[in-house]
């Protein structure tokens, strides 16, 4: 079940663990009991998410009211590092076999080649 915040006027904010069919419902407040309204106040948690994700999600966030800079990119993105320089990828490791048919040994060796 997911846990949904909920705003009291007059206790403030407060979370509540409630089935996905009950998400609209107001729920009374913990302390005072008085029926609450649902509230967005903090961002969805990504933990399911790969690690690799939830880092570019986070540098979408961060980035999105201003943009990096010409200078800052290149600060961060000295010549040759790997992600954009430009450099070409080694050549894969192939094999040939008396008939001209090539093979990849470390491919996949169910693969059939073309």
């Amino acid at each position: 079940m997911p846990v949904y915040e909920y705003m009291c006027d007059a206790c403030g904010p407060f979370t509540d663990l409630r089935p996905m069919a009950e998400y609209e419902a107001p729920q009374p407040c913990p302390v005072c009991e008085t029926s609450s309204p649902r509230v967005l106040l903090t961002a969805p948690n990504f933990s399911c998410m790969p690690a690799s994700q939830r880092n570019a999600h986070a540098t979408n966030e961060k980035s999105k009211h201003a943009p990096m800079s010409v200078g800052e990119y290149k600060a961060k993105h000295a010549p040759g590092c790997g992600c954009c320089s430009g450099l070409k990828k080694p050549a894969r490791l192939q094999t040939r076999t008396k008939s001209g048919a090539k093979g990849f040994p470390t491919a996949r060796p169910w693969m059939i080649s073309h």
